[in-house]
């Protein structure tokens, strides 16, 4: 789908899902995925307030002509919260789908369950636990995960304990069944600031590289990297980029840049705002470009980022209110020179 250009003058054009009349009183931590004819499917939880009984995950879609569905409970296991959806395609054309979501009353309690869609998500399986005897989360914990070279999928995941968050990553030949475990990543808890690091976003740049940037309590992105496609990883190492300890999301485009969606913002649990794309040309060691997409007072956080045909896609939280949609050509991105 081609996008209309836009001067550098001319506003970011970003819509909602929905506006403010809404079945439900708080929503957040969005996810995004394409399906088939040029469209997308976006799902949230919402509920009274994060971490309510009555939470559950809810989507709606977006046509081609920009045009926008009811919002609709997508999976609801009962009375207990919902958390973190997470939305991936297996093949290309977005028809045979996959949603991992948390379910627990407390976060270091969670299961991850899993359902499947074989029509661009017009129709579910019935929900179920992704693995068995899962406690603290599985699978996708907030960002998508990525299909290797190998055609086998990795998931970025953590564990968020009382005192110490640790990563790790969850392996699958198939992106559907049979999830292993990796090690956590290695970091020094007596050394590091605050808990730790959670919430791994993934790209890869070549046939075994595989790279993940990490939310963390210490006030800045880490990064880490694979040699061997995901099954062993260097000890991450903290990035010049300032992390207010909110989510993160990162997508490699065909010409080799790198975009990450994040709040550059230091300082542990600081404001959530300005929301801002973040653009590199070196794989990811320095970022130069930079794009704001919200400014305001208020929070938009927890971004959700893809690559489309046209550049990227991004959604977020927006005050709690409301999900955020745009679509950015690769052209209205930074220049910051393609990667070599």
């Amino acid at each position: 789908m081609k996008m209309p250009a836009r001067s550098s003058d001319d506003p970011l054009l970003t819509e909602h899902a929905f506006q403010d009349v809404r079945p439900f009183a708080q929503c957040h931590a969005s996810t995004v995925v394409r399906v088939p004819d040029g469209g997308f499917l976006v799902a949230w939880f919402a509920g009274t307030r994060e971490s309510a009984e009555d939470v559950a995950i809810w989507c709606a879609a977006r046509n081609a002509d920009g045009g926008w569905s009811a919002p609709r409970v997508l999976a609801d296991t009962g009375p207990v919260a919902h958390w973190n959806p997470v939305l991936f395609a297996l093949d290309a054309e977005g028809r045979e789908l996959v949603l991992h979501f948390k379910v627990g009353a407390r976060i270091r309690h969670w299961e991850t369950w899993a359902q499947f869609s074989r029509d661009g998500g017009a129709t579910w399986s019935t929900p179920s636990p992704l693995v068995s005897g899962d406690r603290g989360g599985r699978g996708a914990v907030r960002c998508k995960p990525i299909r290797l070279a190998s055609g086998e999928w990795i998931a970025g995941a953590s564990r968020e304990r009382w005192r110490r968050w640790d990563a790790f990553f969850d392996r699958s030949p198939d992106g559907v069944h049979d999830w292993r475990a990796t090690r956590d990543v290695v970091i020094d808890h007596f050394r590091f600031g605050g808990k730790g690091l959670i919430q791994p976003t993934l790209w890869t740049s070549g046939a075994d590289a595989v790279h993940a940037l990490f939310r963390s309590t210490d006030g800045f992105i880490h990064r880490a990297d694979s040699a061997d496609g995901g099954l062993s990883w260097t000890r991450p190492r903290a990035l010049p980029i300032p992390n207010n300890n909110s989510g993160i999301d990162a997508v490699r485009l065909p010409d080799g840049r790198v975009v990450l969606a994040c709040n550059p913002v230091p300082g542990n649990w600081s404001e959530r705002t300005p929301l801002s794309l973040l653009v590199s040309s070196d794989g990811g060691e320095t970022w130069p470009g930079r794009l704001d997409i919200e400014t305001a007072p208020g929070e938009y956080s927890y971004p959700a980022l893809i690559e489309t045909t046209a550049g990227v896609a991004l959604t977020y939280t927006w005050n709690r209110r409301r999900i955020a949609f745009s679509e950015i050509a690769a052209s209205e991105l930074p220049d910051v020179g393609s990667a070599s």
